[in-house]
Protein backbone atom coordinates (compact mmCIF):
# COMPACT_ATOMS: atom_id res chain seq x y z
CA UNK A 1 0.00 0.00 0.00
CA UNK A 2 2.91 2.62 0.83
CA UNK A 3 4.40 1.66 -2.72
CA UNK A 4 1.03 1.94 -4.51
CA UNK A 5 0.52 5.57 -3.00
CA UNK A 6 4.23 6.79 -3.56
CA UNK A 7 3.18 6.41 -6.94
CA UNK A 8 0.75 8.85 -7.50
CA UNK A 9 3.56 11.80 -6.35
CA UNK A 10 5.37 9.82 -8.93
CA UNK A 11 2.99 10.11 -11.59
CA UNK A 12 1.87 13.72 -11.15
CA UNK A 13 5.88 14.50 -10.94
CA UNK A 14 6.16 12.72 -14.82
CA UNK A 15 2.39 14.80 -15.86
CA UNK A 16 4.14 18.07 -14.52
CA UNK A 17 7.19 17.33 -16.52
CA UNK A 18 5.68 16.22 -19.99
CA UNK A 19 3.24 19.07 -19.57
CA UNK A 20 5.56 21.75 -19.01
CA UNK A 21 8.61 20.43 -21.89
CA UNK A 22 5.48 20.16 -24.62
CA UNK A 23 4.05 23.56 -24.08
CA UNK A 24 7.61 25.06 -23.70
CA UNK A 25 9.19 23.28 -26.92
CA UNK A 26 8.87 25.14 -30.37
CA UNK A 27 5.75 24.68 -32.72
CA UNK A 28 2.25 25.41 -32.42
CA UNK A 29 0.13 22.18 -32.67
CA UNK A 30 -3.03 24.71 -33.35
CA UNK A 31 -0.84 26.44 -37.11
CA UNK A 32 0.30 22.63 -37.87
CA UNK A 33 -3.27 21.12 -37.89
CA UNK A 34 -5.20 24.49 -39.25
CA UNK A 35 -5.02 25.18 -43.11
CA UNK A 36 -3.10 28.14 -44.21
CA UNK A 37 -5.95 30.59 -45.01
CA UNK A 38 -7.33 30.10 -41.87
CA UNK A 39 -8.22 33.44 -40.16
CA UNK A 40 -7.05 34.86 -36.99
CA UNK A 41 -10.55 34.45 -35.76
CA UNK A 42 -10.75 30.81 -36.56
CA UNK A 43 -7.57 30.38 -35.44
CA UNK A 44 -8.43 32.18 -31.65
CA UNK A 45 -11.85 29.46 -31.87
CA UNK A 46 -9.58 26.43 -32.15
CA UNK A 47 -7.24 27.64 -29.34
CA UNK A 48 -10.05 28.16 -27.29
CA UNK A 49 -11.49 25.14 -28.11
CA UNK A 50 -8.25 22.72 -26.94
CA UNK A 51 -7.78 25.13 -24.18
CA UNK A 52 -4.69 26.93 -25.18
CA UNK A 53 -5.45 30.11 -24.86
CA UNK A 54 -5.19 30.11 -20.68
CA UNK A 55 -2.39 31.00 -19.03
CA UNK A 56 0.24 27.15 -18.75
CA UNK A 57 -0.28 26.58 -14.81
CA UNK A 58 -4.47 27.00 -15.52
CA UNK A 59 -4.01 24.73 -18.56
CA UNK A 60 -2.50 21.98 -16.02
CA UNK A 61 -4.92 22.19 -13.22
CA UNK A 62 -8.00 21.87 -15.77
CA UNK A 63 -5.74 19.06 -17.41
CA UNK A 64 -5.11 17.28 -13.66
CA UNK A 65 -9.07 17.31 -13.19
CA UNK A 66 -9.96 15.75 -16.23
CA UNK A 67 -7.46 13.33 -15.71
CA UNK A 68 -8.40 12.20 -12.26
CA UNK A 69 -11.83 11.25 -13.43
CA UNK A 70 -10.33 9.12 -16.63
CA UNK A 71 -10.63 12.19 -19.21
CA UNK A 72 -7.17 12.77 -20.99
CA UNK A 73 -8.78 14.70 -23.61
CA UNK A 74 -9.27 14.69 -27.30
CA UNK A 75 -6.33 13.78 -29.96
CA UNK A 76 -6.05 16.72 -32.26
CA UNK A 77 -4.77 14.66 -35.33
CA UNK A 78 -6.93 12.07 -34.57
CA UNK A 79 -10.15 13.82 -33.43
CA UNK A 80 -10.94 10.65 -31.15
CA UNK A 81 -11.09 10.57 -27.31
CA UNK A 82 -6.85 9.90 -26.08
CA UNK A 83 -8.14 7.14 -23.53
CA UNK A 84 -10.14 5.10 -26.26
CA UNK A 85 -6.81 5.43 -28.85
CA UNK A 86 -4.71 4.07 -26.10
CA UNK A 87 -7.10 1.31 -25.17
CA UNK A 88 -7.52 0.21 -29.20
CA UNK A 89 -3.15 0.65 -29.27
CA UNK A 90 -1.88 -0.67 -26.26
CA UNK A 91 -2.68 -4.53 -26.10
CA UNK A 92 -0.55 -4.82 -29.16
CA UNK A 93 2.32 -3.08 -27.31
CA UNK A 94 1.65 -5.60 -24.42
CA UNK A 95 1.81 -8.93 -26.06
CA UNK A 96 4.84 -7.71 -28.29
CA UNK A 97 6.67 -6.73 -25.08
CA UNK A 98 5.88 -10.17 -23.73
CA UNK A 99 6.63 -11.99 -26.38
CA UNK A 100 10.37 -10.16 -26.02
CA UNK A 101 10.20 -10.98 -22.75
CA UNK A 102 9.36 -14.97 -22.79
CA UNK A 103 12.59 -14.78 -25.76
CA UNK A 104 14.91 -13.08 -23.66
CA UNK A 105 14.02 -15.18 -20.44
CA UNK A 106 14.09 -18.50 -22.78
CA UNK A 107 17.48 -17.36 -24.45
CA UNK A 108 19.06 -16.12 -21.39
CA UNK A 109 18.52 -18.13 -19.21
CA UNK A 110 20.24 -21.19 -21.56
CA UNK A 111 22.81 -19.53 -22.11
CA UNK A 112 23.58 -18.64 -18.81
CA UNK A 113 22.81 -22.46 -17.79
CA UNK A 114 24.94 -23.58 -20.74
CA UNK A 115 28.09 -21.48 -20.09
CA UNK A 116 27.77 -23.01 -15.58
CA UNK A 117 27.15 -26.45 -16.99
CA UNK A 118 30.09 -26.41 -19.55
CA UNK A 119 32.43 -23.98 -17.26
CA UNK A 120 35.96 -23.79 -18.96
CA UNK A 121 35.53 -25.05 -22.12
CA UNK A 122 34.46 -23.34 -25.81
CA UNK A 123 31.23 -22.96 -25.00
CA UNK A 124 31.18 -20.89 -22.03
CA UNK A 125 33.63 -18.75 -24.05
CA UNK A 126 31.50 -18.64 -26.68
CA UNK A 127 28.58 -17.39 -24.46
CA UNK A 128 30.60 -14.48 -23.47
CA UNK A 129 31.57 -13.29 -26.50
CA UNK A 130 28.02 -13.77 -27.93
CA UNK A 131 26.42 -11.37 -24.53
CA UNK A 132 28.90 -9.01 -25.01
CA UNK A 133 28.25 -8.67 -29.07
CA UNK A 134 24.59 -9.09 -28.59
CA UNK A 135 24.86 -6.01 -25.79
CA UNK A 136 26.92 -3.71 -28.33
CA UNK A 137 23.90 -3.51 -30.59
CA UNK A 138 20.37 -1.81 -29.45
CA UNK A 139 17.46 -3.27 -30.51
CA UNK A 140 16.36 -0.97 -33.33
CA UNK A 141 19.77 -1.91 -35.08
CA UNK A 142 18.99 -6.06 -35.01
CA UNK A 143 15.83 -4.79 -36.63
CA UNK A 144 16.77 -3.14 -39.67
CA UNK A 145 19.61 -5.91 -40.03
CA UNK A 146 16.93 -8.39 -40.02
CA UNK A 147 14.79 -6.31 -42.12
CA UNK A 148 17.65 -6.30 -45.11
CA UNK A 149 18.77 -10.15 -44.23
CA UNK A 150 15.44 -11.44 -43.70
CA UNK A 151 12.90 -9.36 -45.57
CA UNK A 152 14.87 -8.61 -48.68
CA UNK A 153 17.84 -10.53 -49.34
CA UNK A 154 16.19 -14.06 -47.85
CA UNK A 155 12.33 -13.22 -47.78
CA UNK A 156 11.85 -15.94 -44.85
CA UNK A 157 10.14 -13.80 -42.84
CA UNK A 158 7.41 -10.90 -42.57
CA UNK A 159 8.77 -7.05 -41.78
CA UNK A 160 5.46 -5.28 -42.41
CA UNK A 161 2.16 -5.33 -40.62
CA UNK A 162 0.76 -8.02 -38.05
CA UNK A 163 -1.62 -10.24 -40.43
CA UNK A 164 -1.12 -11.48 -43.62
CA UNK A 165 -2.99 -9.39 -46.79
CA UNK A 166 -5.72 -12.02 -46.80
CA UNK A 167 -6.77 -12.24 -43.38
CA UNK A 168 -9.95 -10.72 -41.35
CA UNK A 169 -9.69 -10.66 -37.67
CA UNK A 170 -11.96 -8.16 -35.66
CA UNK A 171 -10.51 -8.10 -32.32
CA UNK A 172 -12.94 -7.26 -29.53
CA UNK A 173 -9.94 -6.53 -26.80
CA UNK A 174 -6.90 -5.78 -29.32
CA UNK A 175 -4.79 -8.92 -27.70
CA UNK A 176 -4.60 -10.29 -31.05
CA UNK A 177 -2.53 -13.59 -30.06
CA UNK A 178 -4.26 -14.61 -27.05
CA UNK A 179 -7.48 -13.73 -28.62
CA UNK A 180 -7.18 -15.14 -31.70
CA UNK A 181 -5.68 -18.47 -29.49
CA UNK A 182 -9.05 -18.22 -27.73
CA UNK A 183 -11.34 -18.59 -30.28
CA UNK A 184 -9.54 -21.27 -32.09
CA UNK A 185 -8.64 -18.96 -35.24
CA UNK A 186 -5.26 -20.90 -35.52
CA UNK A 187 -4.36 -18.91 -38.93
CA UNK A 188 -4.82 -15.61 -37.53
CA UNK A 189 -2.24 -16.59 -34.41
CA UNK A 190 0.18 -18.07 -36.87
CA UNK A 191 0.39 -15.34 -39.03
CA UNK A 192 0.50 -12.62 -36.11
CA UNK A 193 3.16 -14.97 -34.60
CA UNK A 194 5.09 -15.08 -37.67
CA UNK A 195 4.81 -11.22 -38.22
CA UNK A 196 5.47 -10.33 -34.82
CA UNK A 197 8.59 -13.17 -34.11
CA UNK A 198 11.57 -10.71 -35.44
CA UNK A 199 10.24 -7.50 -33.83
CA UNK A 200 10.27 -9.14 -30.85
CA UNK A 201 13.38 -11.16 -31.03
CA UNK A 202 14.95 -7.47 -31.93
CA UNK A 203 13.77 -6.41 -28.66
CA UNK A 204 14.52 -9.98 -26.74
CA UNK A 205 18.24 -10.41 -27.93
CA UNK A 206 19.85 -7.26 -25.66
CA UNK A 207 17.90 -8.30 -22.54
CA UNK A 208 18.76 -11.60 -22.92
CA UNK A 209 22.53 -11.07 -23.28
CA UNK A 210 22.14 -8.99 -19.65
CA UNK A 211 20.06 -11.72 -18.11
CA UNK A 212 22.46 -14.42 -19.45
CA UNK A 213 25.21 -12.24 -17.94
CA UNK A 214 23.87 -11.34 -14.04
CA UNK A 215 22.42 -15.36 -13.94
CA UNK A 216 25.70 -16.65 -14.68
CA UNK A 217 27.60 -14.33 -11.90
CA UNK A 218 24.99 -14.97 -9.52
CA UNK A 219 24.94 -18.83 -10.20
CA UNK A 220 28.97 -18.92 -9.70
CA UNK A 221 28.41 -16.75 -6.77
CA UNK A 222 25.82 -19.50 -4.79
CA UNK A 223 27.63 -22.47 -6.47
CA UNK A 224 30.52 -21.45 -4.25
CA UNK A 225 28.56 -21.60 -0.80
CA UNK A 226 29.00 -24.21 1.62
CA UNK A 227 24.90 -25.41 0.90
CA UNK A 228 25.83 -26.44 -1.90
CA UNK A 229 29.29 -28.30 -0.90
CA UNK A 230 26.91 -30.17 1.45
CA UNK A 231 24.28 -31.17 -1.58
CA UNK A 232 27.61 -32.49 -3.59
CA UNK A 233 28.61 -34.76 -0.38
CA UNK A 234 25.41 -35.85 0.38
CA UNK A 235 25.47 -37.29 -3.70
CA UNK A 236 23.86 -34.80 -5.62
CA UNK A 237 24.07 -35.02 -9.27
CA UNK A 238 25.32 -31.75 -10.94
CA UNK A 239 22.06 -31.64 -12.52
CA UNK A 240 20.22 -31.56 -9.19
CA UNK A 241 22.57 -29.13 -7.94
CA UNK A 242 22.15 -26.99 -10.21
CA UNK A 243 18.38 -27.11 -10.77
CA UNK A 244 17.39 -27.99 -7.28
CA UNK A 245 19.44 -26.21 -4.76
CA UNK A 246 21.43 -23.03 -6.93
CA UNK A 247 18.97 -21.82 -9.53
CA UNK A 248 16.12 -20.59 -6.76
CA UNK A 249 18.69 -19.17 -4.77
CA UNK A 250 20.54 -17.23 -8.02
CA UNK A 251 17.79 -15.97 -9.57
CA UNK A 252 16.85 -13.35 -7.57
CA UNK A 253 19.11 -10.75 -9.13
CA UNK A 254 18.01 -11.70 -12.35
CA UNK A 255 14.85 -11.21 -11.73
CA UNK A 256 15.37 -7.74 -10.67
CA UNK A 257 17.04 -6.91 -13.66
CA UNK A 258 14.67 -8.40 -15.83
CA UNK A 259 11.66 -6.58 -14.59
CA UNK A 260 14.05 -3.08 -14.69
CA UNK A 261 14.81 -3.67 -18.22
CA UNK A 262 11.50 -4.46 -19.07
CA UNK A 263 10.05 -1.38 -18.49
CA UNK A 264 12.63 -0.25 -21.11
CA UNK A 265 12.24 -2.78 -23.06
CA UNK A 266 8.07 -1.38 -23.64
CA UNK A 267 9.82 1.53 -24.38
CA UNK A 268 11.55 -0.10 -27.46
CA UNK A 269 8.76 -0.81 -28.81
CA UNK A 270 8.30 2.85 -30.18
CA UNK A 271 10.99 2.95 -32.81
CA UNK A 272 10.18 -1.20 -33.05
CA UNK A 273 6.85 -1.19 -34.12
CA UNK A 274 7.50 1.91 -36.44
CA UNK A 275 10.37 0.12 -38.54
CA UNK A 276 7.65 -3.06 -39.04
CA UNK A 277 4.65 -0.88 -39.59
CA UNK A 278 3.13 -2.31 -36.49
CA UNK A 279 -0.43 -0.58 -35.35
CA UNK A 280 0.55 -0.33 -31.38
CA UNK A 281 0.79 2.49 -28.85
CA UNK A 282 4.52 3.47 -29.64
CA UNK A 283 4.11 3.67 -33.24
CA UNK A 284 0.99 5.94 -32.62
CA UNK A 285 3.26 7.85 -29.98
CA UNK A 286 5.96 8.91 -32.96
CA UNK A 287 2.50 9.99 -35.08
CA UNK A 288 1.60 11.92 -32.00
CA UNK A 289 5.14 13.92 -31.53
CA UNK A 290 5.57 14.81 -35.46
CA UNK A 291 2.32 15.81 -35.57
CA UNK A 292 2.39 17.86 -32.19
CA UNK A 293 -0.60 16.29 -30.49
CA UNK A 294 -0.28 17.48 -27.26
CA UNK A 295 -3.29 15.43 -25.64
CA UNK A 296 -2.11 12.49 -27.29
CA UNK A 297 1.62 12.70 -25.69
CA UNK A 298 0.24 13.29 -22.56
CA UNK A 299 -2.11 10.34 -22.65
CA UNK A 300 0.89 8.17 -24.01
CA UNK A 301 3.39 8.81 -21.36
CA UNK A 302 1.49 8.80 -18.40
CA UNK A 303 0.15 5.50 -19.65
CA UNK A 304 4.04 4.29 -19.95
CA UNK A 305 4.56 5.84 -16.35
CA UNK A 306 2.07 3.34 -14.86
CA UNK A 307 3.31 0.46 -16.52
CA UNK A 308 6.82 1.34 -15.42
CA UNK A 309 5.03 1.23 -11.87
CA UNK A 310 3.16 -1.55 -11.84
CA UNK A 311 6.27 -3.71 -13.18
CA UNK A 312 8.45 -2.80 -10.63
CA UNK A 313 5.98 -3.23 -7.65
CA UNK A 314 5.26 -6.72 -9.45
CA UNK A 315 8.90 -7.40 -9.43
CA UNK A 316 9.48 -6.67 -5.81
CA UNK A 317 6.67 -8.85 -4.81
CA UNK A 318 7.71 -12.33 -6.87
CA UNK A 319 11.23 -11.13 -4.87
CA UNK A 320 9.88 -11.07 -1.77
CA UNK A 321 8.27 -14.37 -2.87
CA UNK A 322 11.17 -16.22 -3.36
CA UNK A 323 13.66 -14.63 -1.06
CA UNK A 324 12.03 -14.95 2.47
CA UNK A 325 14.56 -12.69 4.17
CA UNK A 326 13.31 -9.81 2.09
CA UNK A 327 10.08 -10.37 3.95
CA UNK A 328 12.02 -8.87 7.38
Amino acid sequence: MRRLLWALPTLLGVLVVVFVLLRVAPGDPIAMMIGPGASPDDIRALRALYGFDKSLPAQFFIYLGQASVGHFGQSITLKRDVLDLVREHLPLTLELSMLALLLAVLIGGAAALAAITWRGTIIERGVDVWTGFVTAIPDFLWGLAGILFLGVLLPVLPVFGLLDADLRFDSATGFVLFESLLRGRFDVFGSALYHMLWPALSLALPLAAMISRVLKASLLEVLAQDYILIARVKGFSPWQVLWREALRNALGPALTLTGVQFTFLIGGTVLIEKLFGLPGLGNMAIDAVINRDLPLIQGIVLTFAVLFIVVNLAVDLINIRLNPKLRR
